[in-house]
């Protein structure tokens, strides 16, 4: 039985994916030249967001503990990276490197 960490990685890896999708489609709505950098870095965030869900759910649902494990730990990785990934856009964007 998986543990909870997976439950939890998967929930707000999804919350930040619906969060990224909408800074994703603002961006698109208001058709700014600008901001195609932005738009760029967040649909990698969203990617691995993505990726990050497919391979927490896949953990959850795995009856095979060692599967668990390998998986829960990439979800791991994966999630940590889009953390540090949406921390750069913020610094790029409060620094006014990206506008």
């Amino acid at each position: 039985m998986a543990n909870f960490t997976s439950q939890h990685i998967l929930n707000t890896s999804a919350n930040l994916l619906g969060f990224c999708l909408f800074v994703i489609t603002s961006i698109h709505i208001a058709n700014r030249t600008e901001t195609h950098d932005i738009d760029k870095f967040t649909s990698v965030i969203a990617v691995l967001l993505t990726l990050t869900c497919v391979i927490s759910f896949s953990s959850i649902r795995t009856k095979n503990a060692k599967k668990e494990r390998r998986l829960e730990t990439i979800a791991d990785y994966l999630f940590i990276s889009s953390l540090v990934g949406i921390l750069l856009i913020i610094l790029l964007i409060a620094l006014n490197i990206i506008k």
